[in-house]
């Protein structure tokens, strides 16, 4: 579809998502603060999905629970356009802490960004595709999506998290990669005091593993970093462990620092299963995330939509840590995984205080910017002629199937 700019007003339909969103605001703010009160962790999110969906429903988004087999997922569309936004809403929670990560704002900032593109969708050849997407914290809800097809049909996708302290320009920030795997040394039992010299010492291996990594931490890349522990090591004091398993992940900031860090950490626990005499083994426990590959004519335009909102950014280059299946999107579809600031909160995200900030005004009020500057940024580059060619002809020129890659360390 070709949009006459002519026969366009962009202020006026820009003035019109806005409206949008602050008519809808209180069911927002609503809405962030029920997922909130569910807390459901990673795959268990079954309240949050028919929350989300229940709103987008009744607004008249052809609406499924469960799409692409993934139970907690959903799957929310409107319009005919040929140019298709996908919008992320997560909505799982921590163990113990809730909603120390805020994923009830993010949810909800979807919903609204969905809501309010959905009045101009039409004029502006848009097509509006809102997923929840569960299991970001562990498990890699996005990853089973994209690779059961649910990006297929999409340009582009963004979404917004919340965070503390204050706005950072989104092309100024970075997340790393992480792969999270457990493995398992076998080495034999035998009674601790009446027959040590028959056993081969699980235990030792996983000690030793440990100690390993410690060593090797020192000689770590930048922007890289790995961790560890033992959960399993043993069921008795007076039993020599035959079998422990260890849960280890690792980080890096570029996927070729990535993959080789990973082999280093694994030759950190040969190395213990050589010493000590065991077997061992590895596999994977979660879907790998990939670092997050902004893309710059997007990005551009969400930290003007900032700007416009009252939200000065910070340019200055900022590298948090943290790590987001939304990495993986990013890697095949132009993509922008925005923040938005939860203000007056100073508070660690993942801490308990964070969970108790996710629902203060502050929160409140980043959830109505959050949907606005997702939906401004959609009916920007639906409006940008070459910037809409151009994520057509790549998505175009993507294929079939190509979001189903998987990224192996």
């Amino acid at each position: 579809m070709t949009i006459q700019s002519e026969t366009i007003n962009a202020e006026a339909l820009r003035q019109r998502v806005q409206d949008t969103v602050a008519q809808v605001g209180d069911g927002l703010v609503k809405l962030s603060h029920d997922i909130h009160g569910f807390s459901e962790v990673s795959w268990q999110e079954h309240r949050s999905a028919r929350a989300v969906a229940e709103v987008l429903r009744e607004a008249g988004f052809a609406t499924e629970v469960g799409a692409y087999g993934v139970q907690t997922s959903v799957e929310a569309t409107y319009g005919e356009g040929d140019l298709t936004v996908v919008l992320c809403s997560e909505y799982d929670a921590l163990p113990d802490v809730g909603h120390a990560c805020g994923h009830n704002i993010i949810a909800a900032a979807g919903v609204g960004a969905a809501l309010a593109l959905k009045e101009v969708a039409d004029e502006v050849g848009l097509r509006v595709k809102l997923l929840g997407t569960p299991a970001e914290e562990h498990g890699g809800g996005k990853v089973a999506l994209l690779e059961a097809g649910a990006w297929e049909d999409a340009a582009f996708s963004m979404m917004v998290h919340g965070m503390s302290g204050k706005e950072q320009g989104v092309r100024y920030m970075s997340m790393t990669a992480v792969e999270r795997f457990e493995v398992t040394f076998t080495g034999r039992e035998a009674h601790a005091a009446g027959a040590p010299d028959k056993a081969i010492n699980a235990g030792a291996a996983a000690s030793l593993a440990l100690v390993n990594l410690a060593m090797l931490r020192q000689h770590l890349p930048e922007r890289s970093n790995t961790n560890a522990y033992i959960s399993d090591g043993g069921g008795a004091t007076n039993v020599i462990a035959g079998t422990t398993k260890v849960q280890v992940e690792v980080r890096a900031s570029e996927l070729d620092a990535w993959r080789e860090l990973k082999k280093r950490v694994l030759a950190c626990f040969e190395g213990a299963a050589i010493a000590t005499g065991c077997g061992w083994e590895h596999r994977q426990t979660e879907h790998p995330y990939a670092p997050v590959n902004t893309d710059d004519a997007i990005g551009e335009l969400w930290d003007r939509n900032m700007e416009a909102l009252g939200r000065p950014v910070d340019n200055t280059p900022s590298y948090g840590g943290g790590s987001t299946d939304m990495g993986n999107v990013s890697q095949v579809v132009p993509t922008v995984h925005g923040m938005v600031a939860v203000r007056g909160s100073q508070a660690v995200p993942h801490h308990p205080d964070f969970a108790a900030d996710a629902i203060s005004a502050g929160a409140d009020d980043a959830v109505v910017d959050g949907a606005a500057v997702l939906a401004l940024t959609a009916l920007d580059v639906a409006l940008n002629p070459s910037l809409r060619a151009s994520l057509l002809e790549q998505q175009a020129a993507r294929g079939a199937g190509a979001t189903t890659i998987t990224l192996q360390a």
